[in-house]
């Protein structure tokens, strides 16, 4: 369909898919995605921030499924950044999709969660806020300048009970133990590719894919060590292809390590959702709205 797009990438989603869908894919990948925010309820609120676009004259819409998410109709990332409900971290530049596995591991008063893979901050804060500020968060990012954006869109969301590790998550002593995880894992970035971004479709490749894959189940198994037996981990990716989503939990499942706990559609009305291997788990296909994004909530059996 578009020159722009790896043949071998076309190759795998038919494969995956089937042709009707890999074309419902693929336009997804020529869409202009608008720009999503989230209202940081630490600071503000759903009106605070709505009457500021009023008065910008930004026109947006809300979303069923996240009283806190808004979609700008016709304003872009830069105009929104010089207003000061962001420069005063009320709100948050995110996409829609990546706001899901912070609602789904619906995070509570006093437990110890860990965001293993966690700038820039945006699902480390969302956490934070939806436990009203009283979960006790450790956020792990071993990249040196990355840990510093996630540090500066910490304190500047107010968040001021997440520590942070400037450490690999992999190599976290197995001493520590956690009421709940969220591992939204480095992946290929499958679902999120725009076809007008030529320097990301050129870096796209097979060998990004296994690259991430291995880093993945190496998370995962870490992971499986550092949350309690009985307890959730959310593991999420913005791919769609199933080697980095349902590939490795298949094998989890076969150990009798895992089990699935499903994930309720309806709580999600009205965002588009691809076929999934795995019953419960959730994969939402590229639109106007939406990155291609993948979500399962895993149980701990062992």
């Amino acid at each position: 369909m578009n020159e722009k797009i790896p043949e071998f990438l076309i190759k795998k989603l038919e494969i995956q898919y089937g042709k009707d869908i890999t074309d419902k894919i693929l336009k997804g990948y020529e869409c202009d995605r608008k720009t999503t925010i989230r209202v940081n309820s630490i600071k503000s609120n759903i009106d605070e921030v709505c009457n500021a676009l009023d008065e910008a004259n930004i026109k947006y819409s809300k979303v069923d499924w996240y009283e806190n998410a808004l979609i700008l109709e016709n304003a872009v990332e830069n105009k929104i950044s010089e207003m000061n409900i962001y420069s005063e971290g009320k709100i948050y530049l995110q996409s829609l999709s990546s706001m899901i596995p912070a609602i789904i591991l619906n995070p509570k008063e006093n437990e110890n969660i860990l965001d293993m893979a966690a700038a820039p901050g945006g699902k480390t804060t969302q956490m934070y806020s939806i436990s009203n500020g009283k979960a006790h968060i450790t956020a792990c990012e071993k990249n040196k300048i990355r840990s510093e954006r996630l540090k500066y869109n910490i304190e500047k969301q107010g968040a001021t009970r997440i520590g942070i590790l400037a450490q690999d998550a992999r190599k976290l002593d197995d001493f520590f133990s956690f009421d709940k995880i969220l591992l939204d894992a480095p992946c290929s970035g499958s679902g999120t590719l725009e076809t007008q971004n030529a320097k990301v479709m050129q870096s796209f490749s097979e060998e990004l894919i296994n690259r991430s894959v291995k880093v993945q189940k190496e998370l995962l198994d870490k992971a499986l060590k550092l949350i309690k037996v009985g307890n959730e981990l959310i593991y999420s990716t913005c791919s769609i292809l199933e080697e980095e989503n349902e590939g490795y939990l298949k094998e989890l499942l076969k150990k009798g390590t895992v089990e699935v706990v499903p994930i309720s559609l309806s709580d999600f009305e009205g965002i588009p959702i691809l076929p999934v291997q795995l019953e419960g788990t959730i994969c939402v296909c590229p639109t106007e709205l939406y990155e291609g994004f993948f979500v399962a909530k895993l149980k701990k059996l062992r």
